[in-house]
Protein backbone atom coordinates (compact mmCIF):
# COMPACT_ATOMS: atom_id res chain seq x y z
CA UNK A 1 0.00 0.00 0.00
CA UNK A 2 1.26 3.45 -0.67
CA UNK A 3 2.75 6.45 1.57
CA UNK A 4 1.27 8.35 2.15
CA UNK A 5 -2.10 8.23 1.53
CA UNK A 6 -4.54 10.82 0.49
CA UNK A 7 -7.11 11.83 2.58
CA UNK A 8 -9.32 13.03 -0.33
CA UNK A 9 -11.39 10.75 -3.13
CA UNK A 10 -10.56 11.44 -6.62
CA UNK A 11 -13.54 11.99 -8.70
CA UNK A 12 -11.51 13.42 -11.79
CA UNK A 13 -11.22 10.03 -13.54
CA UNK A 14 -15.07 9.40 -13.30
CA UNK A 15 -15.75 12.84 -15.14
CA UNK A 16 -13.37 15.30 -15.13
CA UNK A 17 -14.22 18.99 -14.20
CA UNK A 18 -16.38 18.92 -11.33
CA UNK A 19 -19.42 20.20 -11.73
CA UNK A 20 -18.68 22.12 -14.33
CA UNK A 21 -17.50 19.06 -16.57
CA UNK A 22 -18.49 19.46 -20.48
CA UNK A 23 -17.50 15.12 -20.14
CA UNK A 24 -20.25 14.92 -17.48
CA UNK A 25 -23.01 17.57 -19.40
CA UNK A 26 -21.87 15.26 -22.69
CA UNK A 27 -23.24 12.22 -20.80
CA UNK A 28 -25.80 13.39 -19.60
CA UNK A 29 -26.89 14.81 -23.27
CA UNK A 30 -26.59 11.62 -24.49
CA UNK A 31 -28.26 9.96 -21.69
CA UNK A 32 -31.55 11.90 -22.26
CA UNK A 33 -31.58 10.78 -26.14
CA UNK A 34 -31.21 7.31 -25.23
CA UNK A 35 -33.87 7.35 -22.59
CA UNK A 36 -36.03 9.48 -25.10
CA UNK A 37 -35.52 6.42 -27.70
CA UNK A 38 -36.14 3.71 -24.83
CA UNK A 39 -39.08 5.22 -24.65
CA UNK A 40 -40.31 5.38 -27.66
CA UNK A 41 -39.14 1.88 -27.80
CA UNK A 42 -41.73 1.02 -24.46
CA UNK A 43 -44.51 3.15 -26.19
CA UNK A 44 -44.60 0.67 -29.25
CA UNK A 45 -43.79 -2.01 -27.40
CA UNK A 46 -46.93 -5.45 -27.08
CA UNK A 47 -47.01 -7.80 -24.58
CA UNK A 48 -45.28 -10.69 -26.49
CA UNK A 49 -48.28 -13.94 -27.44
CA UNK A 50 -45.65 -16.32 -28.30
CA UNK A 51 -41.83 -17.28 -27.77
CA UNK A 52 -40.44 -15.53 -31.08
CA UNK A 53 -41.93 -11.79 -30.16
CA UNK A 54 -40.23 -12.20 -27.01
CA UNK A 55 -37.04 -11.60 -29.04
CA UNK A 56 -38.90 -7.98 -30.02
CA UNK A 57 -38.46 -6.94 -26.38
CA UNK A 58 -34.31 -7.59 -26.12
CA UNK A 59 -33.34 -4.15 -27.47
CA UNK A 60 -35.50 -2.81 -24.37
CA UNK A 61 -34.02 -5.19 -21.95
CA UNK A 62 -30.71 -4.11 -23.18
CA UNK A 63 -31.89 -0.20 -22.82
CA UNK A 64 -32.78 -0.32 -19.74
CA UNK A 65 -30.33 -2.29 -18.15
CA UNK A 66 -27.84 0.38 -20.34
CA UNK A 67 -29.85 4.00 -19.14
CA UNK A 68 -30.64 2.38 -15.44
CA UNK A 69 -26.70 2.37 -14.86
CA UNK A 70 -25.52 5.40 -16.13
CA UNK A 71 -28.53 6.86 -14.20
CA UNK A 72 -26.69 5.26 -11.58
CA UNK A 73 -23.40 6.76 -12.56
CA UNK A 74 -24.54 10.64 -13.01
CA UNK A 75 -26.64 10.37 -9.82
CA UNK A 76 -23.91 8.90 -7.35
CA UNK A 77 -21.46 11.39 -9.05
CA UNK A 78 -23.81 14.73 -8.33
CA UNK A 79 -24.25 13.14 -5.23
CA UNK A 80 -20.19 12.96 -4.57
CA UNK A 81 -19.84 16.92 -5.84
CA UNK A 82 -22.77 18.07 -2.80
CA UNK A 83 -21.80 15.52 -0.19
CA UNK A 84 -17.64 16.86 -0.90
CA UNK A 85 -18.96 20.93 -0.48
CA UNK A 86 -22.77 21.52 0.41
CA UNK A 87 -21.91 24.80 -1.02
CA UNK A 88 -21.31 23.72 -4.45
CA UNK A 89 -24.64 25.60 -6.43
CA UNK A 90 -23.58 23.66 -9.75
CA UNK A 91 -24.13 20.06 -7.90
CA UNK A 92 -27.36 20.95 -6.76
CA UNK A 93 -28.20 22.22 -10.14
CA UNK A 94 -27.33 18.58 -11.92
CA UNK A 95 -28.88 16.61 -8.92
CA UNK A 96 -32.21 18.79 -10.13
CA UNK A 97 -31.50 17.69 -13.33
CA UNK A 98 -30.41 13.77 -12.80
CA UNK A 99 -33.50 13.41 -10.40
CA UNK A 100 -35.66 14.48 -13.66
CA UNK A 101 -34.19 12.12 -15.67
CA UNK A 102 -34.62 9.41 -12.98
CA UNK A 103 -38.34 10.30 -12.59
CA UNK A 104 -38.72 9.97 -16.56
CA UNK A 105 -36.96 6.57 -16.75
CA UNK A 106 -38.81 5.18 -13.96
CA UNK A 107 -42.21 6.11 -15.68
CA UNK A 108 -40.98 4.31 -18.66
CA UNK A 109 -39.66 1.31 -16.63
CA UNK A 110 -43.56 1.45 -14.92
CA UNK A 111 -44.62 1.14 -18.36
CA UNK A 112 -42.63 -2.16 -19.38
CA UNK A 113 -43.74 -3.90 -16.38
CA UNK A 114 -47.21 -3.34 -17.91
CA UNK A 115 -45.71 -5.01 -20.92
CA UNK A 116 -44.73 -7.75 -18.29
CA UNK A 117 -48.00 -7.85 -16.58
CA UNK A 118 -49.97 -8.49 -19.30
CA UNK A 119 -47.97 -11.19 -20.47
CA UNK A 120 -49.89 -14.83 -20.54
CA UNK A 121 -48.31 -17.34 -17.81
CA UNK A 122 -47.33 -19.62 -20.69
CA UNK A 123 -45.28 -17.55 -23.05
CA UNK A 124 -43.89 -16.57 -20.20
CA UNK A 125 -42.51 -19.45 -18.58
CA UNK A 126 -41.36 -19.90 -22.20
CA UNK A 127 -40.18 -16.40 -22.45
CA UNK A 128 -37.89 -17.02 -19.18
CA UNK A 129 -36.30 -20.13 -20.81
CA UNK A 130 -34.41 -18.69 -23.29
CA UNK A 131 -30.23 -18.24 -23.03
CA UNK A 132 -30.59 -14.60 -23.51
CA UNK A 133 -33.28 -14.27 -20.91
CA UNK A 134 -32.81 -16.50 -18.22
CA UNK A 135 -29.71 -15.35 -16.31
CA UNK A 136 -32.49 -12.02 -15.25
CA UNK A 137 -35.58 -14.31 -14.82
CA UNK A 138 -35.63 -13.28 -11.05
CA UNK A 139 -35.35 -9.69 -11.57
CA UNK A 140 -38.12 -9.80 -14.23
CA UNK A 141 -40.25 -11.93 -12.46
CA UNK A 142 -40.01 -9.73 -9.21
CA UNK A 143 -40.97 -6.65 -11.74
CA UNK A 144 -43.74 -8.50 -13.03
CA UNK A 145 -45.33 -9.61 -9.99
CA UNK A 146 -44.87 -6.28 -8.34
CA UNK A 147 -46.84 -4.27 -11.49
CA UNK A 148 -49.69 -6.78 -10.74
CA UNK A 149 -49.94 -4.96 -7.03
CA UNK A 150 -49.18 -1.17 -8.14
CA UNK A 151 -51.94 1.34 -10.18
CA UNK A 152 -52.58 1.25 -13.52
CA UNK A 153 -49.53 1.89 -15.47
CA UNK A 154 -50.75 5.87 -16.77
CA UNK A 155 -51.15 6.54 -12.86
CA UNK A 156 -47.71 5.19 -11.54
CA UNK A 157 -45.71 6.86 -14.37
CA UNK A 158 -47.95 10.14 -13.25
CA UNK A 159 -46.74 9.87 -9.30
CA UNK A 160 -43.03 9.09 -10.40
CA UNK A 161 -43.24 12.65 -12.56
CA UNK A 162 -44.91 14.72 -9.32
CA UNK A 163 -42.74 13.22 -7.15
CA UNK A 164 -39.61 15.07 -8.86
CA UNK A 165 -40.28 18.36 -7.61
CA UNK A 166 -42.92 17.05 -4.39
CA UNK A 167 -41.79 13.79 -3.09
CA UNK A 168 -38.14 14.16 -4.58
CA UNK A 169 -38.41 17.89 -3.97
CA UNK A 170 -38.94 17.70 -0.26
CA UNK A 171 -35.71 15.43 0.13
CA UNK A 172 -33.59 17.68 -1.82
CA UNK A 173 -34.89 20.63 0.87
CA UNK A 174 -33.97 18.59 3.92
CA UNK A 175 -30.21 19.13 2.51
CA UNK A 176 -30.25 22.42 2.12
CA UNK A 177 -31.63 22.83 6.13
CA UNK A 178 -28.56 20.60 6.92
CA UNK A 179 -26.30 22.82 5.14
CA UNK A 180 -27.65 25.61 6.64
CA UNK A 181 -26.87 24.15 10.40
CA UNK A 182 -23.63 26.07 11.87
CA UNK A 183 -22.88 25.12 15.67
CA UNK A 184 -20.73 27.12 17.98
CA UNK A 185 -17.63 25.86 19.07
CA UNK A 186 -14.73 26.69 21.17
CA UNK A 187 -11.64 24.77 21.72
CA UNK A 188 -7.51 25.62 22.32
CA UNK A 189 -7.84 27.43 18.94
CA UNK A 190 -10.21 29.80 19.60
CA UNK A 191 -14.10 29.89 18.65
CA UNK A 192 -15.37 28.66 15.29
CA UNK A 193 -18.60 27.22 13.94
CA UNK A 194 -19.02 23.98 12.93
CA UNK A 195 -20.91 22.04 10.06
CA UNK A 196 -23.03 19.08 11.10
CA UNK A 197 -20.73 16.92 10.47
CA UNK A 198 -17.89 18.01 12.07
CA UNK A 199 -20.24 18.96 15.47
CA UNK A 200 -21.15 15.37 15.18
CA UNK A 201 -17.88 14.13 15.38
CA UNK A 202 -17.38 16.10 18.74
CA UNK A 203 -20.66 14.09 20.47
CA UNK A 204 -17.79 10.82 20.59
CA UNK A 205 -15.13 13.05 22.18
CA UNK A 206 -13.70 11.10 25.35
CA UNK A 207 -13.66 14.36 27.23
CA UNK A 208 -17.54 14.11 28.72
CA UNK A 209 -17.64 17.62 29.32
CA UNK A 210 -17.01 18.34 25.53
CA UNK A 211 -19.95 15.58 24.60
CA UNK A 212 -22.73 17.73 27.07
CA UNK A 213 -21.61 21.01 25.93
CA UNK A 214 -21.88 19.91 22.06
CA UNK A 215 -25.07 17.68 22.84
CA UNK A 216 -27.00 20.63 23.88
CA UNK A 217 -25.53 22.82 21.37
CA UNK A 218 -26.52 20.11 19.13
CA UNK A 219 -30.19 19.47 20.19
CA UNK A 220 -30.68 23.81 19.94
CA UNK A 221 -29.89 23.59 16.61
CA UNK A 222 -32.18 21.53 15.43
CA UNK A 223 -34.60 22.55 17.32
CA UNK A 224 -34.01 25.96 16.00
CA UNK A 225 -34.68 23.47 12.42
CA UNK A 226 -37.30 21.29 13.88
CA UNK A 227 -40.61 22.99 12.28
CA UNK A 228 -38.65 23.25 9.02
CA UNK A 229 -37.53 19.57 9.05
CA UNK A 230 -41.09 18.46 10.59
CA UNK A 231 -42.70 20.05 6.79
CA UNK A 232 -40.14 17.97 5.18
CA UNK A 233 -40.96 14.47 6.90
CA UNK A 234 -44.75 15.46 6.93
CA UNK A 235 -44.44 15.84 3.00
CA UNK A 236 -42.82 12.84 2.47
CA UNK A 237 -44.73 10.43 4.66
CA UNK A 238 -48.25 11.95 3.57
CA UNK A 239 -46.58 11.38 -0.51
CA UNK A 240 -46.15 7.59 0.57
CA UNK A 241 -49.07 6.96 2.28
CA UNK A 242 -51.19 8.59 -0.80
CA UNK A 243 -48.89 6.20 -3.32
CA UNK A 244 -49.56 3.31 -1.02
CA UNK A 245 -53.69 4.35 -0.34
CA UNK A 246 -53.99 4.29 -4.52
CA UNK A 247 -51.84 0.61 -4.47
CA UNK A 248 -54.16 -0.78 -2.23
CA UNK A 249 -51.16 -1.27 0.13
CA UNK A 250 -52.65 -1.17 4.04
CA UNK A 251 -48.95 -2.14 5.65
CA UNK A 252 -46.86 0.46 5.75
CA UNK A 253 -44.22 -2.29 5.74
CA UNK A 254 -45.23 -3.99 2.74
CA UNK A 255 -42.63 -1.21 0.60
CA UNK A 256 -39.78 -1.41 2.43
CA UNK A 257 -39.97 -5.51 3.00
CA UNK A 258 -40.46 -5.94 -0.44
CA UNK A 259 -37.59 -3.51 -1.17
CA UNK A 260 -35.31 -6.46 1.04
CA UNK A 261 -36.89 -9.46 -0.17
CA UNK A 262 -37.89 -10.34 2.72
CA UNK A 263 -40.38 -11.46 4.61
CA UNK A 264 -42.68 -9.89 8.02
CA UNK A 265 -42.60 -13.43 9.53
CA UNK A 266 -37.97 -13.21 9.45
CA UNK A 267 -38.35 -9.58 10.37
CA UNK A 268 -40.36 -10.40 13.64
CA UNK A 269 -38.28 -13.63 14.98
CA UNK A 270 -35.11 -11.51 14.64
CA UNK A 271 -36.78 -8.60 16.58
CA UNK A 272 -37.96 -11.21 19.18
CA UNK A 273 -34.38 -12.09 19.42
CA UNK A 274 -33.26 -9.46 19.99
CA UNK A 275 -35.73 -8.33 22.62
CA UNK A 276 -35.13 -11.22 24.49
CA UNK A 277 -31.07 -10.28 24.84
CA UNK A 278 -31.43 -6.45 26.03
CA UNK A 279 -31.22 -7.31 29.48
CA UNK A 280 -27.58 -8.29 29.14
CA UNK A 281 -27.34 -4.85 26.92
CA UNK A 282 -29.09 -3.04 30.08
CA UNK A 283 -26.50 -4.80 32.47
CA UNK A 284 -23.57 -3.32 30.43
CA UNK A 285 -25.15 -0.01 29.88
CA UNK A 286 -25.47 0.06 33.25
CA UNK A 287 -21.99 -1.32 34.60
CA UNK A 288 -20.65 1.37 31.74
CA UNK A 289 -22.43 4.45 34.10
CA UNK A 290 -20.10 2.97 36.89
CA UNK A 291 -17.07 3.27 35.32
CA UNK A 292 -17.68 6.64 33.99
CA UNK A 293 -18.16 7.77 37.47
CA UNK A 294 -22.20 8.38 36.84
CA UNK A 295 -25.26 7.13 38.45
CA UNK A 296 -26.66 6.47 34.73
CA UNK A 297 -26.00 7.21 31.09
CA UNK A 298 -27.22 10.27 29.02
CA UNK A 299 -27.49 9.76 25.01
CA UNK A 300 -24.17 10.97 24.32
CA UNK A 301 -22.19 8.98 27.15
CA UNK A 302 -23.71 5.45 25.57
CA UNK A 303 -21.06 5.76 22.71
CA UNK A 304 -18.43 7.28 25.12
CA UNK A 305 -15.30 5.86 25.01
CA UNK A 306 -14.70 4.06 28.78
CA UNK A 307 -12.16 5.09 30.94
CA UNK A 308 -10.14 8.10 30.11
CA UNK A 309 -8.73 6.78 26.92
CA UNK A 310 -7.77 9.13 24.60
CA UNK A 311 -6.91 6.90 21.58
CA UNK A 312 -6.39 8.13 18.47
CA UNK A 313 -5.70 5.96 15.22
CA UNK A 314 -3.76 7.58 12.51
CA UNK A 315 -5.42 7.48 9.28
CA UNK A 316 -2.36 5.50 7.58
CA UNK A 317 -2.60 2.81 10.60
CA UNK A 318 -6.24 2.44 10.49
CA UNK A 319 -5.57 1.71 6.62
CA UNK A 320 -2.73 -1.01 7.37
CA UNK A 321 -4.68 -2.32 10.04
CA UNK A 322 -7.97 -2.88 8.17
CA UNK A 323 -5.79 -4.63 5.18
CA UNK A 324 -3.85 -6.77 7.10
CA UNK A 325 -7.04 -8.11 9.20
CA UNK A 326 -9.05 -8.22 5.79
CA UNK A 327 -6.15 -10.63 4.53
CA UNK A 328 -6.61 -12.98 7.50
CA UNK A 329 -9.94 -13.95 5.92
CA UNK A 330 -9.84 -13.60 2.59
CA UNK A 331 -6.68 -12.26 0.46
CA UNK A 332 -9.13 -11.31 -1.95
CA UNK A 333 -10.42 -8.43 0.09
CA UNK A 334 -7.46 -7.34 1.15
CA UNK A 335 -6.09 -6.47 -2.33
CA UNK A 336 -9.70 -4.99 -2.92
CA UNK A 337 -9.13 -2.45 0.14
CA UNK A 338 -5.20 -2.14 -0.90
CA UNK A 339 -6.61 -1.55 -4.47
CA UNK A 340 -9.06 1.43 -2.64
CA UNK A 341 -6.79 2.87 -0.97
CA UNK A 342 -4.17 3.19 -3.13
CA UNK A 343 -6.43 4.78 -5.96
CA UNK A 344 -7.90 7.35 -4.20
CA UNK A 345 -11.59 5.96 -3.96
CA UNK A 346 -12.08 7.40 -0.37
CA UNK A 347 -12.45 10.80 1.05
CA UNK A 348 -12.09 11.20 5.14
CA UNK A 349 -10.37 14.98 5.26
CA UNK A 350 -12.04 16.56 8.59
CA UNK A 351 -13.25 20.04 6.96
CA UNK A 352 -15.79 22.43 6.93
CA UNK A 353 -18.92 22.44 4.06
CA UNK A 354 -18.70 18.66 3.73
CA UNK A 355 -21.50 16.83 4.66
CA UNK A 356 -22.55 14.64 7.48
CA UNK A 357 -22.21 10.79 7.73
CA UNK A 358 -20.55 8.39 5.97
CA UNK A 359 -21.64 6.39 2.31
CA UNK A 360 -20.19 4.24 -0.04
CA UNK A 361 -21.37 4.43 -3.73
CA UNK A 362 -20.54 2.12 -6.73
CA UNK A 363 -20.09 3.37 -10.54
CA UNK A 364 -21.73 1.05 -12.87
CA UNK A 365 -19.79 2.22 -15.86
CA UNK A 366 -16.56 3.13 -14.50
CA UNK A 367 -16.01 -0.52 -11.96
CA UNK A 368 -14.93 1.62 -9.46
CA UNK A 369 -16.40 3.07 -5.89
CA UNK A 370 -16.08 5.57 -3.91
CA UNK A 371 -16.18 6.10 0.04
CA UNK A 372 -17.23 9.05 2.03
CA UNK A 373 -16.61 9.64 5.61
CA UNK A 374 -15.21 12.09 7.56
CA UNK A 375 -12.38 10.68 9.71
CA UNK A 376 -10.64 12.21 12.93
CA UNK A 377 -9.23 8.86 15.00
CA UNK A 378 -11.83 7.32 16.68
CA UNK A 379 -11.73 3.77 17.07
CA UNK A 380 -15.54 4.20 16.13
CA UNK A 381 -13.90 6.15 12.07
CA UNK A 382 -12.04 2.98 12.14
CA UNK A 383 -15.01 0.67 11.76
CA UNK A 384 -16.84 3.12 9.56
CA UNK A 385 -13.98 2.96 7.14
CA UNK A 386 -14.28 -0.83 7.04
CA UNK A 387 -17.49 -1.20 7.19
CA UNK A 388 -17.73 1.19 3.82
CA UNK A 389 -15.09 -0.90 2.14
CA UNK A 390 -17.19 -4.15 2.72
CA UNK A 391 -20.16 -2.08 0.85
CA UNK A 392 -17.27 -1.55 -2.25
CA UNK A 393 -16.47 -5.27 -2.20
CA UNK A 394 -19.67 -6.09 -2.88
CA UNK A 395 -20.03 -4.37 -5.61
CA UNK A 396 -17.24 -5.41 -7.26
CA UNK A 397 -17.77 -8.99 -7.07
CA UNK A 398 -20.89 -8.59 -8.96
CA UNK A 399 -19.66 -6.19 -11.47
CA UNK A 400 -19.25 -8.73 -14.49
CA UNK A 401 -23.15 -9.28 -13.91
CA UNK A 402 -25.92 -8.13 -15.93
CA UNK A 403 -26.58 -4.46 -14.50
CA UNK A 404 -30.29 -6.09 -12.96
CA UNK A 405 -28.58 -8.70 -11.27
CA UNK A 406 -26.32 -6.05 -9.13
CA UNK A 407 -29.45 -4.62 -7.52
CA UNK A 408 -29.07 -6.30 -4.27
CA UNK A 409 -31.36 -5.22 -1.36
CA UNK A 410 -29.99 -3.35 1.53
CA UNK A 411 -30.26 -5.75 4.10
CA UNK A 412 -27.92 -7.65 2.63
CA UNK A 413 -26.04 -4.72 1.08
CA UNK A 414 -25.34 -4.26 5.30
CA UNK A 415 -24.04 -8.01 5.72
CA UNK A 416 -21.42 -7.09 3.48
CA UNK A 417 -19.88 -4.00 5.44
CA UNK A 418 -21.16 -5.28 8.39
CA UNK A 419 -19.45 -8.59 7.91
CA UNK A 420 -15.98 -6.55 7.45
CA UNK A 421 -16.45 -4.60 10.67
CA UNK A 422 -16.74 -7.38 12.46
CA UNK A 423 -13.95 -8.85 10.91
CA UNK A 424 -11.39 -5.70 11.89
CA UNK A 425 -13.36 -5.11 15.48
CA UNK A 426 -12.99 -9.19 16.48
CA UNK A 427 -9.18 -9.12 15.34
CA UNK A 428 -8.34 -5.50 16.92
CA UNK A 429 -9.78 -7.02 20.21
CA UNK A 430 -7.96 -10.37 20.20
CA UNK A 431 -4.36 -8.80 18.68
CA UNK A 432 -4.50 -5.87 21.95
CA UNK A 433 -1.27 -5.24 23.51
CA UNK A 434 -3.02 -5.04 27.14
CA UNK A 435 -6.02 -5.14 29.19
CA UNK A 436 -6.24 -1.30 29.18
CA UNK A 437 -6.33 -1.50 24.89
CA UNK A 438 -8.35 -5.04 25.01
CA UNK A 439 -10.87 -3.38 27.20
CA UNK A 440 -11.67 -0.41 24.69
CA UNK A 441 -11.26 -2.10 21.72
CA UNK A 442 -14.07 -5.00 22.86
CA UNK A 443 -16.20 -1.70 24.21
CA UNK A 444 -16.70 -0.02 20.84
CA UNK A 445 -17.27 -3.65 19.15
CA UNK A 446 -19.93 -3.98 21.70
CA UNK A 447 -21.12 -0.30 21.07
CA UNK A 448 -22.60 -1.55 17.62
CA UNK A 449 -24.64 -3.83 19.28
CA UNK A 450 -26.28 -1.16 21.48
CA UNK A 451 -26.22 0.57 17.89
CA UNK A 452 -28.28 -2.18 16.24
CA UNK A 453 -30.43 -3.31 19.12
CA UNK A 454 -31.25 -0.58 20.68
CA UNK A 455 -30.65 2.87 18.37
CA UNK A 456 -31.52 1.39 15.19
CA UNK A 457 -34.93 -0.54 17.29
CA UNK A 458 -35.92 3.13 18.17
CA UNK A 459 -35.82 4.36 14.66
CA UNK A 460 -37.72 1.54 13.68
CA UNK A 461 -40.50 1.98 16.50
CA UNK A 462 -40.44 5.82 15.86
CA UNK A 463 -40.87 5.65 11.94
CA UNK A 464 -43.49 2.79 12.24
CA UNK A 465 -45.42 4.81 14.94
CA UNK A 466 -45.07 7.91 12.66
CA UNK A 467 -46.77 6.40 9.87
CA UNK A 468 -49.77 5.54 11.79
CA UNK A 469 -50.22 8.88 13.03
CA UNK A 470 -49.58 10.27 9.98
CA UNK A 471 -52.11 8.95 8.53
CA UNK A 472 -54.53 11.23 10.87
CA UNK A 473 -52.81 14.15 9.58
CA UNK A 474 -49.83 16.62 10.34
CA UNK A 475 -47.78 15.92 12.94
CA UNK A 476 -46.01 18.57 13.85
CA UNK A 477 -42.19 18.67 15.62
CA UNK A 478 -43.13 18.61 19.26
CA UNK A 479 -45.14 15.45 18.82
CA UNK A 480 -42.30 13.89 16.33
CA UNK A 481 -39.81 14.61 19.66
CA UNK A 482 -42.04 13.08 21.92
CA UNK A 483 -42.90 10.03 19.46
CA UNK A 484 -38.79 10.00 19.15
CA UNK A 485 -37.78 10.02 22.71
CA UNK A 486 -40.91 7.18 23.40
CA UNK A 487 -39.04 5.23 21.23
CA UNK A 488 -35.57 5.59 22.42
CA UNK A 489 -36.90 4.97 25.66
CA UNK A 490 -38.56 1.78 24.87
CA UNK A 491 -35.72 0.38 22.43
CA UNK A 492 -33.09 1.34 25.37
CA UNK A 493 -35.48 -0.27 28.44
CA UNK A 494 -35.62 2.90 29.78
CA UNK A 495 -32.46 2.78 31.26
CA UNK A 496 -30.65 6.25 30.45
CA UNK A 497 -31.70 9.69 32.04
CA UNK A 498 -31.27 11.93 28.84
CA UNK A 499 -32.73 11.06 25.47
CA UNK A 500 -32.66 12.14 21.97
CA UNK A 501 -35.71 14.10 21.14
CA UNK A 502 -34.66 15.72 18.31
CA UNK A 503 -32.92 12.74 16.70
CA UNK A 504 -35.39 12.72 13.99
CA UNK A 505 -34.67 15.94 12.71
CA UNK A 506 -30.60 15.06 12.67
CA UNK A 507 -31.09 11.97 10.95
CA UNK A 508 -30.62 12.05 7.56
CA UNK A 509 -32.03 8.54 6.85
CA UNK A 510 -35.53 9.70 7.89
CA UNK A 511 -35.48 11.96 4.89
CA UNK A 512 -34.12 9.37 1.97
CA UNK A 513 -36.38 8.68 -0.94
CA UNK A 514 -35.14 5.81 -2.55
CA UNK A 515 -35.23 3.66 0.23
CA UNK A 516 -38.20 3.46 2.93
CA UNK A 517 -37.41 2.89 6.51
CA UNK A 518 -33.87 2.93 6.17
CA UNK A 519 -33.40 1.33 9.58
CA UNK A 520 -34.44 -2.29 10.23
CA UNK A 521 -31.97 -3.52 7.40
CA UNK A 522 -29.21 -2.24 9.17
CA UNK A 523 -30.20 -4.55 12.08
CA UNK A 524 -30.45 -7.09 10.01
CA UNK A 525 -27.22 -7.03 7.63
CA UNK A 526 -25.72 -6.65 11.26
CA UNK A 527 -27.11 -9.86 12.64
CA UNK A 528 -26.64 -11.95 9.35
CA UNK A 529 -23.23 -10.58 9.30
CA UNK A 530 -22.57 -11.77 13.06
CA UNK A 531 -24.42 -15.16 12.20
CA UNK A 532 -22.13 -15.63 8.87
CA UNK A 533 -19.04 -14.74 11.16
CA UNK A 534 -19.58 -17.27 13.49
CA UNK A 535 -19.65 -19.84 10.92
CA UNK A 536 -16.70 -18.26 9.38
CA UNK A 537 -15.29 -18.84 12.60
CA UNK A 538 -16.35 -22.20 12.62
CA UNK A 539 -15.27 -23.52 9.00
CA UNK A 540 -11.70 -21.36 8.48
CA UNK A 541 -10.69 -20.50 5.24
CA UNK A 542 -12.85 -22.40 3.04
CA UNK A 543 -15.66 -20.10 4.18
CA UNK A 544 -14.30 -16.38 2.19
CA UNK A 545 -15.23 -18.42 -1.26
CA UNK A 546 -18.28 -19.21 0.53
CA UNK A 547 -19.00 -15.96 1.70
CA UNK A 548 -18.53 -14.32 -2.18
CA UNK A 549 -20.83 -16.58 -3.38
CA UNK A 550 -23.24 -16.04 -1.29
CA UNK A 551 -22.63 -12.11 -2.18
CA UNK A 552 -23.11 -12.56 -5.45
CA UNK A 553 -26.47 -14.22 -5.63
CA UNK A 554 -27.60 -11.29 -3.24
CA UNK A 555 -29.01 -9.58 -6.28
CA UNK A 556 -31.47 -12.66 -7.66
CA UNK A 557 -32.34 -14.29 -4.61
CA UNK A 558 -34.89 -13.75 -1.52
CA UNK A 559 -33.19 -13.35 2.09
CA UNK A 560 -34.64 -16.66 2.65
CA UNK A 561 -34.03 -18.24 -0.01
CA UNK A 562 -30.21 -17.27 -0.54
CA UNK A 563 -29.72 -18.31 3.26
CA UNK A 564 -31.37 -21.49 2.33
CA UNK A 565 -29.15 -22.07 -0.84
CA UNK A 566 -25.80 -21.28 0.60
CA UNK A 567 -25.83 -21.89 4.23
CA UNK A 568 -28.76 -24.55 4.51
CA UNK A 569 -30.55 -22.30 6.95
CA UNK A 570 -34.24 -21.49 7.79
CA UNK A 571 -34.44 -17.46 9.18
CA UNK A 572 -37.72 -18.03 10.28
CA UNK A 573 -36.95 -20.22 12.89
CA UNK A 574 -35.11 -18.38 15.53
CA UNK A 575 -31.94 -20.62 15.68
CA UNK A 576 -29.65 -18.93 12.90
CA UNK A 577 -30.69 -15.25 14.78
CA UNK A 578 -29.84 -16.83 18.34
CA UNK A 579 -26.26 -18.11 17.33
CA UNK A 580 -25.66 -14.59 15.87
CA UNK A 581 -27.11 -12.86 19.35
CA UNK A 582 -25.00 -15.58 21.51
CA UNK A 583 -21.59 -14.54 19.94
CA UNK A 584 -22.68 -10.75 20.68
CA UNK A 585 -23.35 -11.78 24.50
CA UNK A 586 -20.22 -13.26 24.70
CA UNK A 587 -18.50 -10.10 24.18
CA UNK A 588 -20.61 -8.69 26.68
CA UNK A 589 -19.95 -11.32 29.46
CA UNK A 590 -16.35 -10.81 28.82
CA UNK A 591 -16.34 -6.90 29.28
CA UNK A 592 -18.46 -7.57 32.40
CA UNK A 593 -15.50 -9.82 33.65
CA UNK A 594 -13.20 -7.86 32.68
CA UNK A 595 -14.25 -4.86 34.82
CA UNK A 596 -16.23 -6.22 37.80
CA UNK A 597 -13.19 -5.20 39.97
CA UNK A 598 -13.51 -1.56 38.18
CA UNK A 599 -16.80 -0.84 38.89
Amino acid sequence: MKQPLSLNWELESIFPGGSSSPEFAGFLATLEVDIESLGQHVKDAVSPTDIHSTKDLDIVIELLQSCSGRLVQASEFVGCLGAQNQQDKGAIRLSGKVTGMRAGFEGIGSQFDNVLRETSDEVWAAWMLRPEIAPLTFVLSESRDLAREKMSPELESLALELAVDGYHGWSEHYETIVSSIKIPFEDQDGSKLLSAGQAFNKLDDPDPLVREVMFHKWEEAWSGAADYCADALNHLGGFRLKLYKGRGWEDVLKEPLSINRMSHETLNVMWDVITNSKPALVAYLQRKAKLLGLDSLTWTDVEAPVGKSTLKIPYETAAKDIVTQFRKFSPKLAEFAEHAFDNNWIEVEDRSGKRPGGFCVSFPESKESRIFMTYSGTPSNVSTLAHELGHAYHSYLLDDLPLFNQNYAMNVAETASTFAEVIVSDAQVKAASNDAEKLVLLEAKIQNSVAFFMNIHARFLFETRFYEKRKEGLVNAEELSALMEEAQKEAFCGVLSEYHPHFWASKLHFYITDVPFYNFPYTVGYMFSTGLYRLALQEGATFADKYDNLLRDTGVMTLEDLVAKHLDVDLKKPDFWQGATDLIMADITEFLEMTKHLA
